[in-house]
């Protein structure tokens, strides 16, 4: 017996084991500190005063001070942050956080307040793995939660006096019951020992499922592979260009709209009679016109092209339906997908209108086009091998190849403007078609002087499919690429 004893008092001395902490089993620090932390629980009112060190919660490891409990299945934590200190690293932080184990690498992720009112939706994917984040397009919060819908994470925001609302962006993580949730403080300099006070705490678990639809404009740094969340809105929005004047075209109910970059109000633009827009929408090389794809003319989609400040669409295409994906770097030739006699194929068109020449004869669906930054290639997709795949052939329809040859079904493919990437969207291998609301990648490959490597990187894991990427989306100068992802939320 004195034995046992020993050793719980070895293992309380370790800080492995902790009393109790108002709602939470235990708190202890993660990884390794040079000054413990500690947590104490208000009980009349319900307030938790948590101070921790530790240099980061980043990288491939944490150190910060954690209060926590086990749970299962669907859950959400939710309360009041406040960092009263108005010195210290900027980047120190108050956490609600959802984390598979103690382990200091363990998969994660956190609703993080910073010092500096940054908030982001952080996450570790897997166990030993680096870090990434989804920055909000608000700064101090005054509420955050944290949400486990399924193998999806969401964070949620609220200024003084606001409903909680969905900050945007959600991404795939793979938990094992039981994991933890709690309250975390890191301080960013492990020096130092900051507090953070958490209040109006609430856990909740087994939430009915959500139904709303909420989409989210997003951009993603291609060298970070971190997010930001532009716009979210009930609405659904598809499809983002991006200007080289820095702002974003979507459509959403039949309209275009564009949106500051960083973030701001939509403004519709003006597109005369073409009221019935779908995503397959552009913007030419030199900035002054759009392309859309509309069908209020005939019920079924015709190419337009009009100013992109607005005005009225001029028709180029006779035929349809007719759908625009890419623009020659001349700006002379539009290449889209077109059905004609029950057939999907690739044809190319004079900006200014006339006759079509078609430029894939390959049975099934072959979608998608778009030209290389030099204008020698168009990329597309092809179901032609029995699962959509990326290929490209010279602009005029010649020496077709495959280029992507895996278990995905893959659409979409999006040469960066420096030739350098080629972005593409990847569904899993029973899916047909590229339909919205399921389990999408967003994958990225390496290009050496306008020749594919081969090697294929995860820049995203999300809820999507149509509508989060089918049109050119590169920032002007490839660092950046916008898409949509999608949630459903009660």
């Amino acid at each position: 017996m004195r034995t046992v004893q020993i050793a719980v008092l070895f293992l309380l001395a370790l800080n492995w084991v902790g009393a109790p902490v108002g709602i939470f089993e235990s708190a202890r620090d993660v990884g390794v500190l040079s000054r413990p932390g500690s947590a104490k629980f208000d009980e009349a009112q319900k307030r938790y005063t948590i101070a921790g060190s530790g240099t980061n919660m980043w990288f491939s490891a944490d150190a910060f001070y954690f209060v926590w409990k086990k749970v299962e299945g669907d859950v959400s934590l939710a309360a009041d942050i406040e960092i009263p200190q108005s010195s210290g690293d900027p980047h120190r932080k108050g956490v609600l956080i959802i984390r598979q184990s103690l382990d200091a690498d363990s998969a994660y992720a956190d609703a993080a307040l910073h010092g500096d009112g940054l908030t982001s939706l952080q996450y570790r994917p897997g166990k030993g793995e680096r870090t990434f984040e989804i920055q909000a397009n608000v700064t101090k919060p005054k509420r955050l939660r944290i949400e486990k819908r399924g193998s999806y994470v969401s964070m949620w925001i609220a200024r003084e006096g606001e409903e909680l609302r969905p900050a945007g962006g959600t991404f795939r993580i793979s938990l094992q019951e039981p994991f933890c949730i709690g309250l975390g403080v890191c301080a960013h300099n492990d020096k130092n020992l900051e507090t953070a006070i958490f209040s109006n705490v609430e856990l909740k678990s087994g939430e009915a499922p959500g139904k709303k639809l909420v989409s989210t404009l997003e951009t993603i740094t291609i060298s970070s592979k971190d997010r930001r969340a532009i716009y979210s809105t009930t609405n659904q929005i598809e499809a983002p260009n991006w200007s080289k004047d820095n702002f974003l075209y979507y459509n959403s109910r039949g309209r275009i709209y564009k949106i500051p970059a960083e973030g701001g109000e939509p403004q519709m633009i003006d597109t005369g009679f073409a009221t019935r827009c779908n995503n397959d929408h552009g913007i030419s090389p030199d900035g002054t016109q759009l392309v859309i794809s509309d069908q209020a003319e005939e019920r079924h989609s015709l190419i337009y092209t009009l100013p992109i400040t607005g005005g009225t669409p001029k028709r180029i295409t006779k035929l349809g339906p007719s759908y625009w994906h890419g623009w020659s770097a001349d700006g002379k030739t539009l290449v889209y997908c077109a059905e004609r006699n029950k057939e999907f194929d690739v044809y190319s068109i004079s900006v200014n209108g006339g006759e079509e020449m078609r430029l894939t004869d390959a049975k099934g669906l072959d979608d998608g086009p778009e030209y290389s930054p030099d204008g020698k290639y168009i990329y597309f997709n092809s179901d032609r091998t029995g699962t959509m795949q990326i290929w490209r052939m010279l602009a005029d329809g010649s020496q077709e190849e495959q280029i992507t040859k895996d278990e995905f079904n893959n659409w979409f493919a999006h040469p960066s403007p420096d030739g350098k990437w080629l972005v593409f969207l990847s569904y899993e291998k029973d899916v047909k078609g590229h339909p919205e609301n399921k389990d999408v990648t967003l994958r990225i490959m390496a290009m050496n002087n306008n020749v594919p490597t081969g090697k294929i990187e995860v820049l995203a894991k999300l809820f999507g499919g149509q509508g989060t990427i089918n049109v050119p989306s590169w920032s002007p100068d490839s660092r950046r690429l916008a898409f949509v992802s999608y949630q459903f939320v009660p």
